[in-house]
């Protein structure tokens, strides 16, 4: 190989390469990190060639100069740490929510029927109240244990064991959809219920306010974060039972994927949800307050899930984990042509 002739047809791609390296990435256009990165990859390449094949050492520094140089704003140009969780936050874990929204809704249906159905039922039935809960639990939830339970631990100790707590919930109402949805289907009919019954108890004796003074705080955002859990398991057992026009494999590969996402945000809904529970439900604060943090937290939460989750639906975004990654590194990885 004839070093002037390599040298000659290569050098206008070094020189580009080594104005590209003294630029900010910051300042670089999608397709100019792509040139650079195609750059830096060929002359990494000739530079293996000036060390084996052609054995110049004043090549061999120059081309070792560079790379080193080019190497350092090309590593620059992907993703840190942050801007993963960032993009996970604003991109892939609200279109995932987007994407499932309606067997999300469904789940939301399927409790809030159970539960104000039967809530009603036991407030204005006393048999139907007696054959729920015992008399004697009747008596100690209203002389005080409703509200002991979140008042009676240390703060940080209930809200990690309630953080756990949800966290298992979650997960089970989400798993439970791979059984042809039915597992799912029965935890939110006997959490609901749980609910149900002890709203109709409180209202029974004239006192709901103390029901919805401390079920409210946390509950607002633990339910919905239940909710979109439950929805995401009927999403995936429906997705083997009736996958269209694709194959079972392929659609229950592709929700799973999208259920990966979900669990991995809903971590930390069902943490903050648990921060509420722990410190701020039973804390010796105005009902009024304490209601209040919880009406913010939903309400933050379903801004975040409707306005990121829109904008993530309308560039095409699913919230599958390989659509992630895709869209994450095609800008700076792209093969390029030696």
């Amino acid at each position: 190989m004839n070093l002037d002739r390599f040298v000659a047809a290569h050098a206008p791609m070094w020189e580009r390469l080594d104005e590209a390296a003294r630029r900010d990435p910051a300042s670089m256009s999608a397709s100019e990190i792509r040139q650079l990165v195609g750059d830096y990859q060929r002359t990494a390449t000739h530079l293996s060639t000036a060390r084996t094949t052609l054995r110049d050492p004043e090549l061999t520094l120059r081309l070792s100069q560079l790379v080193a140089r080019a190497g350092a704003t090309v590593h620059g140009t992907r993703p840190r740490s942050w801007q993963l969780v960032a993009r996970f936050f604003t991109e892939t874990f609200p279109a995932a929510m987007w994407h499932q929204r309606w067997p999300i809704g469904v789940a939301s249906s399927i409790f809030l029927v159970v539960a104000f159905g039967l809530g009603a039922w036991t407030a204005t039935s006393p048999a139907a109240l007696d054959a729920a809960i015992p008399p004697a639990v009747q008596d100690a939830l209203i002389a005080g244990d409703f509200v002991e339970y979140y008042s009676d631990r240390p703060s940080g100790q209930f809200f990690a064991e309630v953080g756990f707590n949800n966290i298992q919930v979650g997960f089970g109402a989400f798993a439970g959809g791979i059984l042809a949805c039915l597992p799912t289907v029965l935890l939110l009919g006997l959490n609901a219920a749980n609910v149900g019954f002890a709203g109709g108890l409180f209202h029974a004796n004239g006192v709901a306010e103390v029901f919805w003074g401390f079920i409210t705080p946390h509950g607002l955002l633990e339910l919905t974060a239940i909710f979109v859990a439950a929805g995401t398991g009927l999403a995936l057992g429906w997705s083997w039972i009736d996958p269209g026009d694709r194959r079972r494999a392929e659609s229950l590969q592709d929700q799973a994927s999208r259920a990966i996402t979900i669990v991995g945000g809903l971590i930390v809904v069902f943490g903050v949800a648990a921060l509420i529970e722990g410190f701020v439900t039973g804390a010796p604060l105005p009902t009024w307050l304490r209601v209040g943090v919880g009406v913010l937290a939903e309400g933050a939460f379903l801004a975040f899930a409707w306005v990121y989750g829109r904008q993530a639906a309308s560039r095409g975004l699913t919230g599958t984990l390989r659509q992630a990654e895709r869209a994450t590194w095609e800008s700076v990885t792209r093969p390029a042509t030696i």
